[in-house]
């Protein structure tokens, strides 16, 4: 989903805003701030969830691709769960 004035999520100079009452149950938003993705998401119960991504190739690849960014995370997941203990 492209950002736009009714993209619940926005990133500025003084930091992230959400607007949680333009966001739908259940889809993930997501910006860039401080070379990092942040995704939320509103639940049934509307709890707001937040997380990090800090990885640099992650971050890189859904910065130029948006778009993808659910099938960029389940790569870098599967990578992660394959990596050995």
């Amino acid at each position: 989903m492209a950002a736009g004035d009714d993209y619940p999520v926005v990133a500025g100079q003084d930091g992230i805003k959400l607007k949680t009452e333009k966001m739908v149950t259940d889809q993930l938003y997501h910006c860039v701030y401080d070379s990092k993705i942040f995704l939320f998401y509103k639940d049934e119960n509307d709890l707001l969830h937040c997380y990090e991504v800090e990885n640099p190739d992650a971050v890189r690849e859904i910065a130029a691709s948006p778009s993808e960014i659910e099938s960029i995370l389940k790569k870098y997941a599967n990578q992660f769960d394959q990596e050995p203990e």
